[in-house]
This record gives structure tokens, sequence and C-alpha cells, in this order.
């Protein structure tokens, strides 16, 4: 390897997943969209310093991923709790202006709507059976572009089965929340909230990973969903990383 390479230590592609907790597959897509780009050697093969993965552990995703995952049920940090949806939608509102100020963009409102969407889904359905912390973790970062969301409800697959009991995986789920209109009365009719998240992505410049339960769901726009069930890892709820 020439100087960029030696002169820092660096990490397999294989292991820098495994200390991040995601896929292989989510590191190439990241790396190619440019979201979390890798270090490339004269052989093409992967790489990143460990200031890139420090720098990944503490950001936003980290934060809400430690906490839906924690044994422990406490409470996020304040500034990115949401313990009502009333707190939830206003600051869902503070977003949008904010990054029209920061970012420009003139579909604003739709982002706006998938984030809103995705959230409102967790209060909806876990409304008196939050399994222990109700409310959500909500954050965003304008500079960096991303938006996070996530609960420690039922997950997709326990509140998918009120409507349609032959779910058994919740890769199954998660491929019946994004594609399927179902049927049934509030707040039973899970899923629909989130092929309207979808049909957003496919129009606009937004990707999605989606984690719930042991299953993850990466939509990319106009690219086809990718069902992933990552090994020993399972989330509590759901978690959502927007990046846009």
């Amino acid at each position: 390897m020439n100087n960029q390479y030696s002169n820092n230590k660096l990490i397999s592609i294989r292991k820098t997943a495994e200390i991040l907790g995601v896929s292989l597959d989510t590191l190439r897509r990241w790396d190619k969209s440019g979201q979390f780009p890798a270090i490339k050697s004269p052989g093409k093969h992967r790489f990143y310093s460990l200031i890139q993965i420090e720098l990944y552990r503490n950001d936003l995703f980290t934060l809400a991923k430690k906490w839906v995952i924690a044994a422990e049920a406490l409470p996020p940090q304040s500034e990115f709790y949401c313990q009502t949806i009333t707190v939830f939608q206003d600051r869902v509102i503070k977003m949008g202006r904010a990054i029209q100020e920061e970012n420009k963009l003139d579909w604003v409102s739709l982002l706006v709507s998938a984030a809103g969407e995705i959230g409102n889904n967790s209060f909806d359905h876990n409304l008196g059976n939050w399994p222990d912390i109700p409310g959500i973790f909500f954050g965003y970062d304008t500079k960096k572009r991303v938006i996070v969301l996530a609960d420690r409800g039922q997950g997709v697959l326990t509140t998918l089965r009120r409507v349609k009991p032959t779910l058994t995986t919740d890769e199954d789920a998660l491929q019946t929340a994004f594609t399927e209109i179902l049927s049934g009365r509030a707040p039973e009719a899970r899923g629909n909230g989130l092929k309207f998240v979808k049909s957003i992505i496919d129009e606009f410049p937004l990707t999605l990973e989606f984690f719930s339960g042991e299953a993850i769901a990466s939509l990319l726009s106009k690219e086809k969903m990718d069902l992933k069930q990552p090994s020993g890892i399972s989330f509590h709820g759901c978690l959502a990383f927007l990046k846009y």
C-alpha cells in the first residue's frame, strides 16, 4: 500500500461491519452512495480508518441503535426523546423548517411526510401496548442530511400479525409493510403508512434503512427493496435511518 494507507491504521470492511453492527452489503451500498465512503486499496479492496469508525459510532444512528437494543429500559437523551405524538409532530415541523433553511430542498414537504409517517406509526401501533419505554427517539442532522427515528415498541411482525396472522418472520413482515395495502380497524392496519414512505423513496433521492426484530429493509430511490437478516442483532421495536 502507498502512504495513504500505511500512515493510518485501517480496518477491513468485514471487521468494520462487525463493529458497527451492519451487514457487508450495507457498507458497500453506503460506500457507493457516498454516505459512508470507504478507503480503496490499489487492489480496490475497501478499508475504513479508526477515525471514520469512531466518528460514525458517535452519530445519531449509533445513539438510537444503542438505545433500541439495550437490555436496560431507560428513556433516550432528552433532546431526542418524544414521549408523546404531540411532541413528535411539533419537532417534525421544526425539522422541516431547518432542512429548508439549510438544504433548500424543493421536496422538503415529502421528506417531512416520510419521517412523520414513520414516527406516527410508532405511536399509532403501540398505543397502550408499549413493552417498556413509551415514545420514540427522533433526531436529525441537516449538515449530514440524515434523520433517525426509533422505538422500543412491539415491532412490525407483532403488529402486522393482527391483520395477517400467517406472517412468521420479520423479513416477511417488512416485505408486507412496505409493499401491501392492508385493511382493518385502527390500530391494526399497520403497513399502509410504510407503503406511502416507499412511494416517496421511489421518486426522490432518499434512502432508508429500516430495522425491526431481526430484519433490515434497505430502500434506495428507483431500486428494488433489499431485505436482510443480520446475524446476532435483534431490535426492540423499530429503527429507521433516512438519508436525503
